[in-house]
C-alpha cells in the first residue's frame, strides 16, 4: 500500500505514492474507496465485471485530470451501480483510459460517503531524485523521489 489517510477538519483527505503519475492515480483512486467500504468488508469473493472507462483529460493538468479520475470513480458507483475494484490507467493526449475490473455497488458494504471530490489541496506532482515531500504527522510518511505523489481531500 502507498496511501495514507491525510488529516483535514472537516473532511478526509488521502495522500498516495506513486512510481509514476498513473500509478499515483491509480492508488488514489483504491485508497478512495478503501475509505468508504466498512472496515473488515472484502470485495475479493463477489462476481467481476471488466470494463473500460475513458474520461476527457483536461490538457497539461494533472491536478484536474486527477479529480476527473476520482469524480468519474464516484460517479460510476453512485449512477451506473459499477463499484471499483483495480485499474489499470493510460493517460492519452486528450483522455485517460481506464480498464477496470468492477463489482456491483448494491454488494459492497459501504460505512463513508464521499460527496464529492475537492480541488482543496489537491496535487499531482512529480517528485524528483533526492527531492523529499515531508510527511504528516502522525501517520503519513516522508516520501524521497523519484516518484509522483497524488494528495485529494473529499468532502463527506
Amino acid at each position: 500500500m502507498s496511501r495514507w489517510i491525510l488529516p483535514t477538519t472537516a473532511d478526509i483527505g488521502l495522500r498516495a505514492f506513486g512510481d509514476d503519475a498513473v500509478a499515483a492515480m491509480r492508488e488514489a483512486a483504491l485508497g478512495m474507496q478503501d475509505i468508504q467500504i466498512a472496515e473488515g468488508f472484502t470485495t475479493s469473493g463477489l462476481p467481476r465485471n471488466e470494463s473500460v472507462w475513458t474520461i476527457e483529460r483536461p490538457l497539461q493538468d494533472y491536478d484536474r485530470a486527477l479529480v476527473r479520475w476520482l469524480e468519474e470513480t464516484l460517479y460510476r458507483a453512485q449512477a451506473e451501480g459499477e463499484w471499483l475494484c483495480d485499474v489499470e490507467l493510460q493517460i492519452q493526449d486528450e483522455s485517460i483510459e481506464a480498464r477496470v475490473i468492477w463489482v456491483d455497488v448494491d454488494l459492497v458494504e459501504r460505512e463513508v460517503e464521499i460527496k464529492a471530490v475537492t480541488m482543496h489541496e489537491v496535487a499531482l506532482i512529480q517528485v524528483g531524485q533526492g527531492e523529499v515531500v515531508a510527511g504528516v504527522e502522525p501517520d503519513i510518511p516522508s516520501f524521497e523521489g523519484p516518484g509522483w505523489m497524488a494528495q485529494v481531500v473529499f468532502d463527506i
